[in-house]
C-alpha cells in the first residue's frame, strides 16, 4: 500500500528535510540494480549544520546521537528523492556506516551512531534493521560531529 512509510513518518512527528545538493563533485545517490547507495549525509536541518565539533572534546554523547539522527533523516530524504517520492520502495536498509568526529580517547562511537540506527528502525520497522559500522575519525568536513552513509535495497 503506497504511503505506508509517509504515514509512519507522520505518526512519528517527523518531517523530512529537503534532499541536500552535493557539496562537491559527486551525486547524492546511485542506484545499481536493486541497491541504492546514499552518499554520506551531514547533521543538517533547515539548510544549516546543527552539530559541530568532536565527541569527547566538547560535544556530548546526546548531541552526537542527535547529529546521527539528523544524518539518518537526510538519508531518508535522499532515498525519497531517488525513488520518485515513494519510500515504500525501500525493501531493506542493508547497511549504515557512521563516521564520528572523535577526540583521541573517545570510544563510544557505537552509542553515537545508534541515533541513526534507531531512526531507521523507527521509520522502517524490521526493514530498517541493518548491518553497521561506527568509525571514529580525526576530522570531518565542515567540522561536523557525525556523517552517515547508507546502502538500501529497493524495488
Amino acid at each position: 500500500m503506497a504511503g505506508t512509510i509517509d504515514a509512519r513518518l507522520k505518526e512519528l512527528g517527523v518531517t523530512l528535510p529537503q534532499a541536500a545538493a552535493p557539496a562537491a563533485n559527486y551525486v547524492p545517490a546511485v542506484r545499481s540494480g536493486a541497491m541504492l547507495y546514499i552518499s554520506g549525509q551531514l547533521p543538517m536541518a533547515n539548510g544549516e549544520i546543527k552539530v559541530k565539533g568532536k565527541l569527547g572534546g566538547g560535544v556530548s554523547l546526546e548531541d552526537g546521537a542527535e547529529a546521527a539522527r539528523l544524518c539518518a533523516l537526510n538519508i531518508v530524504a535522499q532515498a525519497k528523492a531517488a525513488l520518485d517520492g515513494d519510500l515504500d520502495r525501500v525493501v531493506r536498509v542493508v547497511k549504515l556506516v557512521g563516521f564520528v568526529n572523535s577526540a583521541p580517547d573517545f570510544t563510544d562511537q557505537p552509542k553515537v551512531v545508534n541515533g541513526a540506527s534507531n531512526m531507521m528502525a523507527d521509520i522502517f520497522g524490521d526493514k530498517g534493521k541493518h548491518a553497521r559500522s561506527a568509525v571514529g575519525v580525526g576530522a570531518l568536513p565542515f567540522d561536523v560531529s557525525v556523517e552517515v552513509e547508507a546502502i538500501l535495497e529497493v524495488s
